[in-house]
């Protein structure tokens, strides 16, 4: 099971990385905003504009998913089933989860 530094470290951690994904989370959220038609850009800028809308919008959702990802493993920091793969219950080596505090799974479990 993890020791107190290494729920602290991991916290802390998912701290950050929620902060990082917020404040991109406003910058896709900025660009991926409607170009009004009343807009002086020519056709093929605006089809390049949303192209890079649909590439923007795209980015925007994953980034949602991995918040939602560290708010979940925020929830369940304390359970005792914490840094335990839902695969196969062994135990998910605390570098993976200092890695990526929202894995759920061991390297081995798909």
């Amino acid at each position: 099971m993890l020791t107190d530094k290494e729920k602290i470290d991991i916290l802390n951690r998912i701290n950050r990385k929620i902060i990082n994904i917020d404040e991109r989370i406003l910058e896709y959220r900025e660009l991926t905003k409607p170009i009004p038609p009343s807009v002086a850009i020519g056709r093929v800028s605006r089809m390049d504009a949303i192209n890079n809308r649909s590439i923007n919008e795209a980015a925007l959702r994953q980034l949602e998913v991995q918040r939602k990802g560290l708010e979940s493993a925020l929830a369940r920091l304390n359970d005792d089933k914490f840094g335990r793969c839902i695969g196969c219950g062994d135990v998910i080596p605390v570098g993976r989860i200092l890695i990526m505090p929202g894995a759920i799974k061991c390297v081995r479990c798909p």
